[in-house]
């Protein structure tokens, strides 16, 4: 992948916020706080306060300064929506969603409350941007359907799911304004095992809607063993982006050395 992320339904990681607190059961073996805590008290290091929630401010460019249109995940290692991230800051980032618009940029949040209501008020005007694209985590029934129906009820350009880690059956989901569905198991030490039963009634209910389907991964200690192939082929789906043409197409500014926006995943899980 692009600048050095292995996150398979992305091609590059954007973290002006760093850090994030546990809301739900999917987050039990959080890679990013496990990344993060290994460097607590580290000077110098990007984590030296662990996985403490804090602003990145000097990070926010990054986005303009890649010239290359590209898909970006944005807070891989924290949720914009946290309580601790003020509206102002939030808006910021989108500022800079909005300028940066030969990308194609993936929010991704639990704190589907905050975010439908910013979208709905203060934020409305970047919400229907066809660029920047809204989504939810789905682990089960209890925390993860209701952020899905929150999502259909609010007014966005592109709703998207992340079923990851997927920990029971979903039953039968309505995806009913949903662009895009990925599906992956638990990661890492501990991971929690993902039935095939529960992908295949997944992947099923999306061919069936016409929504996109994308396959990451079976997960397990070592993901790299497990692999992502379902049913003997693999699932790439992605809705139809689309790029603005950036006005310079050269220059594309590499990330710092050191930045763990761009460690591979298979890093983070100790893999």
């Amino acid at each position: 992948m692009s600048l050095g992320t292995s996150i398979e339904w992305t091609d590059a990681t954007w973290n002006p916020v760093r850090g994030c607190s546990k809301v739900s059961p999917g987050c039990k073996h959080c890679y990013a706080e496990r990344f993060a805590e290994r460097f607590r008290g580290v000077p110098g290091h990007p984590f030296e306060q662990g996985f403490d929630v804090r602003l990145v401010p000097e990070k926010l460019p990054d986005p303009i300064r890649w010239k290359s249109p590209r898909k970006i995940f944005v807070n891989s290692m924290s949720d914009l929506f946290h309580d601790d991230v003020p509206d102002d800051y939030i808006a910021s980032v989108c500022k800079v969603m909005e300028a940066a618009n030969w990308h194609i940029f993936q929010i991704l949040t639990k704190r589907h409350d905050r975010m439908s209501r910013l979208l709905s008020g203060p934020l409305r005007s970047f919400a229907m941007m066809p660029h920047i694209w809204w989504g939810v985590s789905v682990e089960n029934r209890k925390h993860g359907l209701p952020r899905l129906r929150r999502l259909q009820k609010t007014l966005v350009a592109v709703r998207f799911l992340s079923i990851e880690p997927l920990l029971e059956d979903l039953g039968k989901i309505d995806l009913s304004g949903i662009a895009w569905a990925i599906v992956g198991g638990e990661s890492g030490p501990g991971a929690r095992l993902m039935n095939i039963e529960w992908v295949r009634s997944i992947q099923s209910q999306c061919e069936r809607d016409g929504v996109p389907f994308f396959f990451k991964q079976w997960g397990g200690k070592r993901k790299s063993a497990t692999g992502r192939i379902l049913d003997g082929r693999t699932y790439d789906d992605f809705p139809e982006p689309t790029f603005v043409d950036s006005e310079n197409s050269s220059g594309v500014a590499e990330p710092d050395a050191l930045e763990p926006d761009f460690v591979p995943v298979e890093a983070l899980a100790g893999a």
